[in-house]
């Protein structure tokens, strides 16, 4: 008997033969190769970097390790051709789960040349997809074939939308997270420092950090508002008034993607305001998302209730919709609402157009913003907010012709806690949202 998984992965893999059956028709190719990536060693060393498969192989197959081939022709069972060598210095890659293993015809080879032969040429039109030129040179793939920008940019469209495996994979993702959350809370509240703290997430959340989908986020007080902060500072950091945490846990090759900010003992009153306030408007751009929706929409809808928060908490001294207007929000909130979420933590195709990959740009105001699309079943979001204290951002306003519209003695007051950031991921179906994130984590 099949297991759920199973099911979903099977009507998975049954989506993705028909959505690459007709992006191959409508490019010229009648084969596919996804190749799942070689290792990257260090310039002059012998180490190699954390590998990282090829998403569109992953988006099939969620099998570790380099070297290996996904191979799709319409009409036929997908083969997974497999390098998986004799090595006593390294563990070979495990054996592809069963649930996978029942949907390919699964072929091991040990070498390299053996993966090659495999492959063989049989005469078809066949793209490949991947990051080496080396390998697809191996296979005989032509220079025009590699990676075609038509075939990639429709692969990546239907990667927009998310089947029932993606999401409940997703969905999981959010477990071990939350787990790694709420120890790095504790410790905070212990007056651990950011490494601890760091630390306290990967063991709660039983993973090493090369397994993470990005490097945790895990700062203190003013270093809360450098939005992709890493350096996780030594024990004089110690105890945080303010610690935000951007962190997320991998499952099958999708990651989480999780913001919590948490006041500890010596904050600033008006700023466990501002956190507390970050958390309601959070709460209700989590659930707003509906299809047909603008994403741009959405994210100005943000600004207004940012600038909403600012005017009550006496940051500016003007109404949200002047604030807005003005653009004097976006000091503040410097980065988009959100991006999509999958394989890659910020995944394809959030400024596309449509499925031959023309581009949408966001609007100059908003040149962060990642996903610009209309919002359609089956997506899959963050919805992030923030609300930053960055100086350099409020240098032009300080000086500019703006100035009056702030209260810099509150601006000073607050800048040493640094920044906000509430971020959940949400599947949009028919009638709403489905938020992943709060059933595990407040």
């Amino acid at each position: 008997m099949k297991s759920a998984l199973a099911d979903l992965y099977h009507a998975h893999v049954v989506e993705r033969c028909r959505t690459t059956e007709l992006a191959l028709a409508e490019t010229g190719f009648d084969r596919l190769l996804l190749h799942s990536g070689t290792p990257h060693t260090y310039f002059a060393d012998d180490q190699d970097a954390p590998f990282h498969p090829t998403p569109h192989f992953t988006h099939w197959a969620p099998v570790e390790g380099p070297g290996h081939v996904v191979e799709f022709r319409p009409g036929k069972k997908p083969r997974l051709l497999r390098f998986v060598p004799r090595d006593f210095w390294y563990e070979p890659p495990h054996p592809a789960p069963a649930f996978v293993a029942a949907e390919f015809d699964v072929e091991d080879s040990a070498t390299p040349e053996g993966v090659s032969a495999a492959v063989g040429a049989n005469g078809a039109r066949t793209a490949f997809v991947g990051g080496s030129v080396d390998v697809a040179a191996a296979f005989g793939i032509p220079a025009e074939a590699i990676n075609p920008k038509g075939l990639v940019a429709r692969l990546d469209w239907e990667r927009s939308y998310k089947s029932e495996y993606e999401v409940e994979t997703l969905a999981e993702a959010t477990g071990p997270a939350a787990r790694g959350f709420r120890a790095a809370e504790a410790a905070f509240r212990d007056g651990a420092t950011e490494m601890e703290a760091h630390h306290a997430y990967l063991a709660a959340a039983a993973v090493m950090e090369e397994q993470l989908p990005y490097p945790t986020i895990i700062g203190f007080d003013e270093r809360s508002a450098t939005l992709h902060y890493h350096g996780k500072r030594g024990t004089w950091a110690a105890p945080g008034r303010v610690m935000l945490v951007d962190a997320g846990v991998a499952v099958r090759g999708y990651g989480s993607d999780i913001t919590r900010t948490y006041a500890g003992d010596g904050c600033d009153p008006l700023f466990v305001n501002l956190i507390t306030g970050m958390e309601t408007l959070q709460k209700e751009l989590a659930a707003a998302p509906r299809p047909g929706m603008k994403y741009l929409d959405l994210h100005v809808r943000a600004h207004h209730l940012i600038g909403d928060l600012l005017q009550r908490a006496g940051v500016l001294k003007v109404p949200a919709g002047v604030a807005v207007e003005k653009g004097l929000t976006r000091p503040f909130f410097p980065h988009g609402l959100g991006h999509f979420l999958g394989i890659q933590v910020h995944d394809v195709a959030g400024r596309f157009a449509d499925r031959e990959g023309t581009l949408a740009p966001p609007p100059s105001e908003y040149p962060s913003l990642r996903t610009t699309r209309t919002i359609e079943e089956r997506m899959v979001f963050t919805i992030e907010p923030g609300l930053y204290f960055i100086p350099m951002l409020l240098e032009e306003h300080r000086n500019g012709p703006n100035r009056d519209d702030f209260d810099w003695a509150v601006v000073d007051r607050l800048t040493p806690f640094g920044g906000i950031r509430v971020e959940d991921d949400v599947v949009v179906e028919a009638g709403g949202v489905r938020n992943l994130t709060r059933p595990e984590l407040p």
